[in-house]
């Protein structure tokens, strides 16, 4: 792959605090890697060797339960840092980071964390925000795993997405990669029997729309009501 231009960089959070000098070196550090659908950047348990920024694409973080499970934790955007267990204070990766589609990412060793942390102003105090907004949401499935219906959990999962990650087309707002009514399952800890039948309820009633790896949500104020999400 050709040597990727500085300001590939320039407006991401960790980054947006330094000079195009600095950003070259950090460039210069990192090696780049195409990650095929379905394929693991890491796997859960691994060593934490390296840590990554992502350039294109969606990555799924996800654990596997005691018994054998997987559940989806959260999805990674373009332009964020993950794979950051040195951070921390891990030694191995806890959970595997799976691509989505096909993904672009940087890698760095592991040993460069701490250069980076004490070299590059912003670059901590930047990363560290997103850590928490992290936390702050798988917090949030916590507590909805624990207090919520099936249907309300499935809601508020479809809103985070598109919160997060959504893009408005025409029938409302598109979720913005390959997702199945099997990771909605993961998810949200429900059946693929339930997630598919609340679905089809959903799109009879206008509220989403569905095809093959793909959900716009069509209604998303029907869908706040549906999540028991209150003001």
């Amino acid at each position: 792959m050709k040597k990727l231009d500085e300001s590939l960089l320039t407006h991401l959070p960790p980054f947006r605090h330094l000079t195009r000098v600095q950003i070259r070196e950090i460039l210069d550090a990192a090696q780049t890697a195409r990650i095929e659908p379905g394929k693991a950047v890491f796997s859960e348990g691994m060593p934490v060797d390296r840590f990554f920024l992502l350039l294109d694409g969606h990555i799924r973080v996800q654990r596997t339960t005691a018994q054998g499970d997987q559940i989806i934790l959260l999805h990674i955007a373009p332009g964020q840092l993950f794979g950051i267990g040195t951070a921390l204070g891990h030694k191995s990766y806890p959970a595997t980071a799976m691509a989505a589609e096909e993904c672009v990412v940087l890698a760095w060793p592991d040993r460069l964390w701490s250069d980076f942390i004490a070299n590059y102003t912003g670059f901590a105090t930047e990363t560290y925000a997103v850590v928490g907004e992290r936390m702050a949401d798988m917090h949030s499935v916590i507590v909805e795993m624990a207090t919520k219906q099936v249907e309300q959990r499935i809601a508020a999962a479809l809103l985070r997405l598109i919160t997060q990650m959504g893009r408005r087309v025409d029938r409302g707002i598109e979720i913005d990669f390959p997702i199945t009514r099997q990771n909605i399952s993961d998810m949200t800890g429900s059946t693929l029997h339930t997630v598919s039948r609340l679905l089809s309820a959903w799109e009879k009633e206008g509220i989403v729309a569905s095809e093959r790896k793909k959900i716009t949500v069509t209604a998303p104020h029907q869908l706040v009501l549906l999540s028991g999400v209150t003001s």
